[in-house]
């Protein structure tokens, strides 16, 4: 008779995960889903930057590479990097070009979400 008291009082326990449980998920899952909302941007801007440096290595002089990319920069319509904040050496008879840049996501109140991109031709 015991046995069968003990088995029927762990059937009749709740289980699973609690209201309180479920809105705790649910609000870091939103959290989060806002923070990726606003990264995603940012790594499509990296991406066209990365293109425009491909494209601008191209260029056989200094002026002309920053003018590639700002032709490009214009085309995709990105800010965070001008021609002018380019550094560009010749290794050999090829032109490598390089940027970095920082991005800054406001969290809340004081804190921010620092993204920093930086990237080279080959």
């Amino acid at each position: 008779m015991r046995t069968h008291r003990f088995v029927r009082s762990r059937a009749a326990q709740q289980r699973g995960i609690s209201f309180i449980g479920l809105v705790f998920v649910a609000v870091v899952l939103g959290c989060l889903g806002v923070v990726v909302a606003q990264v995603i941007p940012t790594l499509i801007e990296w991406q066209a930057i990365d293109k425009a440096a491909n494209k601008a290595k191209e260029g056989a002089t200094v002026p002309e590479v920053r003018a590639i990319f700002d032709r490009a920069q214009a085309i995709d319509d990105f800010k965070s990097v001008s021609g002018r904040d380019l550094e560009i050496k010749k290794v050999g008879d090829k032109v490598v070009v390089s940027y970095s840049y920082e991005r800054e996501i406001p969290l809340f109140g004081p804190a921010f979400l620092t993204l920093k991109y930086k990237g080279e031709t080959h």
